[in-house]
């Protein structure tokens, strides 16, 4: 499976931005997908899952009720919706596919390129 984030940018705190990452493959529903974000200098940590049905899904507590994660399996299709952004939102966003429920990179597989989100304050 291959990524393709987009859909960052800039923004100021309280606004929104919605990312979304393509997928190329003939599986994706089989996969869970994840979102993850790494600021400067700090480990890449999670965010957001949905599972292959979008049945299911988890959030990191520092986005609980800001950020919703979707996907439309027929557009192999995941999205990310970020409202009430804050500055420390601020860092590059990745996509995963993966096959399991991790809540760390090494519980996926494949990786997108990352795309930068920047909040000002």
């Amino acid at each position: 499976v291959q990524l393709q984030a987009s859909g960052g940018g800039s923004v100021q705190a309280g606004g929104s931005l919605r990312l979304s990452c393509a997928a190329f493959g003939r599986t994706f529903s089989r996969y869970v997908m994840g979102w993850f974000r790494q600021a400067p200098g700090k480990e890449r940590e999670f965010v957001a899952r949905i599972s292959g049905s979008a049945t299911s899904t988890y959030y990191a507590d520092s986005v609980k009720g800001r950020f919703t994660i979707s996907r439309d399996n027929a557009k192999n299709t995941v999205y990310l919706q970020m409202n009430s952004l804050k500055p420390e939102d601020t860092a590059v966003y990745f996509c995963a596919a993966g096959r399991g429920t991790a809540v760390v990179p090494g519980g996926y597989d494949y990786w997108g390129q990352g795309t930068l989100v920047t909040v000002s304050s």
